[in-house]
């Protein structure tokens, strides 16, 4: 039975923002070519930094000089090799490209998450499309998403069970034996009192996983977050990228380009 059971699939953060970011049917991005490939630069700094690998020191970014084996392992050697460091904005830059992108496509590809499609145009060029191939990837992230923008939140603990059975009748004119009541004078005097339970009664939210965290983040600098969740909390999903470095870097690259292209459109 157990091994018949499909293993969860891993997915890093650049693989889980282009999964969402793409349209399951026709392979395309839901976003403009430009964020696109941006918001993944910014993915791939913001998995380096969950592994260990690199780490946002004052206003650049260092390697920290762990011995790490990544799917990044060009980015990170980039990083190390650097005589100077760079912000993460300048590194976002720097990483941005079809490159990268078609790189994190192929690995979902040769997974089975999503399909290698190719088109040639007038013989010359040729467009390369990733429809979803299996959708259990995606649920699962979005499931994930959606319990941290919710904050899950553990049942409510059931009253102990030896209590009632202490506050017995016969219980009162035995309290004053001091060696025969011994073991039952604790629970003879937590009996009436109820502040116990109290605590159970107020729902404790649970820290989501720092890599959806992350994900929303993403998401959110690309302009995604929106049209995926378009009911969520948007207050709850900024509250928790709050301060993410390399979300910031992505928001500053993509405000940045398109600066730049409106002032292109007045020339």
């Amino acid at each position: 039975m157990d091994a018949e059971t499909p293993q969860p699939v891993e997915l890093s953060l650049p693989q889980a923002f282009l999964l969402l970011a793409t349209n399951d049917k026709d392979g395309k991005p839901e976003v403009p070519v430009f964020a696109l490939r941006t918001t993944v630069a910014g993915a791939i700094l913001a998995e380096l930094e969950l592994t260990g690998a690199i780490g946002l020191q004052g206003k650049h970014i260092k390697a920290t000089g762990a011995a790490l084996q990544t799917d990044f392992q060009h980015e990170l050697e980039l990083i190390r090799g650097k005589s100077r460091p760079h912000t993460p904005k300048q590194w976002v830059s720097m990483l941005e490209g079809r490159a990268e992108v078609q790189r994190v496509y192929e690995g979902m590809a040769a997974q089975g998450i999503v399909e290698h499609v190719g088109a040639r145009h007038l013989g010359l060029f040729r467009t390369v499309r990733y429809p979803e191939k299996d959708h259990a990837p995606e649920a699962a992230l979005m499931e994930k998403i959606q319990a941290a923008l919710n904050g899950a939140t553990p049942e409510p603990a059931k009253p102990d069970a030896e209590a009632p059975a202490v506050a017995t009748p016969d219980a009162a004119p035995d309290a004053e034996a001091p060696a025969a009541a011994t073991p039952d004078a604790e629970p003879v005097a937590e009996a009436p009192d109820v502040e116990p339970a109290k605590p159970d009664t107020k729902p404790v939210s649970t820290a989501p996983d720092p890599r959806i965290t992350a994900l929303i983040a993403m998401l959110q600098a690309a302009g995604l977050f929106g049209k995926l969740f378009p009911t969520a909390d948007r207050g709850r999903a900024s509250e928790l990228a709050k301060d993410y470095w390399p979300s910031r870097a992505v928001e500053d690259e993509l405000l940045m380009v398109r600066l730049a292209q409106e002032e292109e459109a007045t020339l």
